[in-house]
C-alpha cells in the first residue's frame, strides 16, 4: 500500500503502551460502565422480546385482541418493540456522552502523551 495512502497518525502508540493502560484502573472501569449499562439493558429487551415472540406463538387470542378498529394487541405490542428500540438507543447515547465519553478521552489523551 503506498505511503499516501495509510492513515495518518499524530502519535504512534506501542504495544507496552496500550497494555499499560489496558490493565489501568481507569480503562477498567470504563470497561465496568459499560457492561454494567450494557448487559441489564440487552436482557430486559431480549426478554421483552422473547415475550412478544411467545405470545405470539402461543396466545393468538390474546393478540387478536382488538383495541379500537383493526388495531390489536399484537400490533401494538410490535409498534411496542420499535419504540423500545428507539428508547434504548437514545438512553444509551446520554449515557455515553455522560459517562463513557469523558472518561474514554481521558484515557486517550493519556494513551497520547496529552496531546488530545
Amino acid at each position: 500500500m503506498p505511503e499516501k495512502d495509510l492513515p495518518s497518525t499524530d502519535v504512534a502508540v506501542g504495544d507496552v503502551r496500550f497494555t499499560e493502560i489496558q490493565a489501568s484502573p481507569e480503562f477498567q472501569e470504563l470497561r465496568s460502565r459499560l457492561r454494567r449499562f450494557v448487559f441489564p439493558m440487552s436482557a430486559l429487551f431480549l426478554v421483552w422480546y422473547a415475550a412478544y415472540v411467545v405470545l405470539g406463538a402461543f396466545a393468538h387470542d390474546f393478540m387478536a385482541t382488538q383495541v379500537w378498529g383493526n388495531i390489536n394487541v399484537g400490533l401494538l405490542i410490535g409498534i411496542g418493540q420499535f419504540v423500545s428500540t428507539f428508547a434504548i438507543t437514545g438512553i444509551y447515547v446520554r449515557f455515553a456522552n455522560r459517562e463513557l465519553d469523558p472518561r474514554a478521552e481521558a484515557i486517550r489523551a493519556e494513551l497520547e502523551g496529552g496531546a488530545a
